[in-house]
């Protein structure tokens, strides 16, 4: 397994992470130019801005390896993943805002509202949830799915986008600073707002591949436990890397009187912890009979990331 601190090139990286990031790229330079083509003047430019963020794709990757891991091999399942990586977008716009993190640089470049202002870009996240909902259903019609598999998809992403997933989480998450929270409420936090899209994308792409409802639940245990691991890898991230190799503000846990997984178990324990929702995660789907993959191999890249 690499370990923590190491720090990975192109070539090492997973294949389906290497094909998300590419598939991605394209994309949605793709819609943003159609955006901005459509909403003339500042809010389209911000809106193509936003949607230009480089980004590690791990969400549209984990879509489409659950997709082909559950039998998928529609080449069309990219518009799925487009419709989540539109909403991970919105949902960074938003949590950089000055009233929720208040952070001035997002993946190596100036956040949204330092590029333009704080109207525009609480007017950026808003938007960009239908344009999601349009990529979502023009994927699901694409792949020839049934509405009302269409419809179960767009309910388990908005769902994962709103109050009872990261929007909720979010609100937690701002409560809870400058006090200290368990590791139990801690949790809850982040299998909101961290785990609930992840686990999301997850699900997504077994849906569209008509998975049976066993598959289904293993999958869902897989997301939540990977998204756990996820913001555990995160929170060990904020406390040991730079801001330059973050492409975000590092530090910014502490600073803001935050509770999290290396506050609490400090950086070694707060690493075992991820490696135990990474094994968990895989558990569940070898326990339903899913071949591992590159879903096992996303896995371990979660944990071991380094930015």
């Amino acid at each position: 397994m690499v370990p923590f601190g190491s720090n990975p090139s192109m070539a090492d990286l997973p294949e389906v992470l290497v094909e998300a990031r590419r598939a991605m790229d394209d994309r949605l330079t793709v819609l943003a130019r159609r955006l901005e083509a459509e909403t003339p003047g500042r809010l389209g430019e911000a809106l193509g801005y936003a949607l230009r963020s480089p980004g590690k794709r791990v969400r549209p990757a984990l879509l489409l390896a659950t997709y082909r891991a559950a039998g998928g091999r529609d080449p069309a399942v990219v518009g799925l993943a487009t419709a989540v990586e539109v909403v991970h977008t919105y949902s960074l716009v938003h949590d950089d805002l000055p009233c929720m993190d208040d952070d001035g640089l997002r993946r190596g470049r100036p956040t949204t509202h330092v590029a333009f202002d704080v109207e525009t870009a609480t007017r950026i996240g808003f938007l960009l949830v239908p344009v999601a909902a349009e990529e979502l259903a023009a994927a699901g019609r694409a792949m020839g799915l049934p509405d009302a598999a269409i419809a179960a998809m767009a309910l388990e992403l908005f769902t994962a986008g709103g109050i009872q997933g990261m929007v909720g989480g979010q609100w937690l998450d701002l409560e809870a600073e400058g006090r200290r929270v368990d590791l139990a409420g801690l949790m809850d936090v982040h299998r909101r707002k961290t785990g609930a899209l992840i686990a999301a994308a997850a699900l997504l792409g077994a849906r569209a591949a008509g998975a049976a409802d066993d598959v289904l639940a293993a999958v869902r245990v897989f997301g939540e436990e990977i998204g756990l691991a996820f913001q555990v890898a995160d929170d060990v991230l904020d406390a040991t890397r730079t801001s330059h190799e973050l492409g975000k503000t590092a530090g910014k846990d502490a600073e803001d009187q935050k509770s999290t997984y290396v506050g609490l178990l400090g950086v070694t324990a707060a690493e075992v912890e991820a490696d135990r929702h990474c094994t968990l995660a895989l558990g569940a789907l070898e326990g339903a009979g899913l071949p591992v993959g590159d879903l096992a191999v996303l896995a371990r890249y979660i944990v071991r990331r380094t930015s």
